[in-house]
């Protein structure tokens, strides 16, 4: 079975954090007694805190995505575990500014639980904070789903786009409300051939027959509600692209930026011919693409697949998304 690099099962994630910390002093800086990053680096303007977080597992999200022009705090919980409410009231009262502290949250319960009491404990501090939610897996649309869609990787569009807008001095109602748009015009989706390696047993979560697909799977290794065969890329593509188009609002005649993620153990030479295949795909189709990301931003361990994100732009959007951003992940 595969093994991860590691002194023990209980070392991977803090020998991991220690790492990162050190290896991006310049930009970040941990507190060990509170188990959270936050960014050196804070544009003079910027009005409201940025704070996000997660289970590990999921690098370079969110601690990748720390200083000017992003985050001002990132969270990191146990694999695949939400952050501690503590974990996440101290990172917020440390970087909580003149206008208070907004929390991006992806929809998970145990998330959504330990944002809402952190929330709660800021609120008695007279800390002001308001939270945008993460909703955009396409896969978990469904009214027999009662915690709604999962957040994915429309988590990185919203940092970005929230981090430019706070860095102009934008206050705490109006970043709600810009984060709010943003999640509404996202949607994921995400296929994989391979489940993760649990660091615990060395086992995969899950196993599929040869020349069968995950289709919907989700960022912990939630199985899908079915499978699909191994089809060509660019068929498999098309199926996804479609789908996602047809889920945004005002689809017709969009133009979109398209996030193309890895979720672990996929190469750059897979994920920039699958670029390739969602450009042919929005083309044939008459939809613009008037920005792109190719890489792995938003992983799943080791989990061999990818996931497709489509966000319909605006001029705004784009300018914010333009917006010079200097963190350890940041690729532009």
């Amino acid at each position: 079975m595969p093994q991860y690099f590691r002194d023990s099962p209980e070392s991977l994630v803090p020998d991991a954090l220690a790492g990162f910390a050190a290896a991006h002093a310049d930009l970040v800086a941990y507190n060990p007694d509170h188990g959270y990053f936050h960014t050196r680096h804070i544009a003079p303007a910027r009005r409201v805190g940025l704070v996000s977080g997660g289970g590990s597992g999921h690098e370079p999200l969110h601690s990748g995505f720390l200083g000017t022009g992003m985050l001002d705090a990132a969270c990191p919980g146990r694999i695949f575990a939400s952050p501690h409410n503590r974990q996440i009231f101290e990172a917020s009262r440390a970087v909580a500014r003149a206008d208070g502290v907004l929390h991006i949250v992806k929809n998970y319960t145990g998330d959504r639980i330990n944002f809402g009491i952190a929330a709660e404990r800021l609120a008695h501090e007279g800390i002001r904070c308001a939270r945008v939610l993460i909703d955009d897996d396409l896969a978990t649309d469904s009214d027999d789903i009662a915690v709604g869609r999962r957040g994915t990787g429309a988590t990185l569009i919203v940092e970005k786009i929230l981090g430019a807008a706070a860095d102009e001095g934008r206050g705490l109602e109006d970043l709600v409300a810009l984060g709010t748009d943003v999640t509404r015009r996202a949607r994921s989706l995400a296929v994989a051939a391979a489940a993760h390696t649990t660091p615990q047993s060395g086992a995969p979560a899950f196993t599929l027959p040869d020349n069968v697909l995950e289709f919907g799977v989700g960022i912990h290794g939630e199985r899908a509600e079915g499978t699909t065969p191994h089809a060509p890329l660019g068929k498999l593509v098309e199926t996804m692209t479609d789908q996602l188009l047809a889920a945004l609002p005002d689809s017709a005649g969009a133009r979109v930026l398209a996030l193309v993620n890895g979720l672990g153990s996929i190469t750059s030479l897979e994920l920039y011919g699958i670029r390739h295949a969602v450009a042919k795909a929005l083309d044939d189709r008459g939809v613009g693409l008037d920005r792109s990301l190719t890489g792995t931003f938003v992983s799943a361990l080791d989990m061999r697949g990818f996931s497709l994100t489509l966000f319909a732009t605006d001029a705004e959007a784009l300018r914010l998304w333009d917006a010079p951003a200097r963190t350890p992940a940041w690729p532009l």
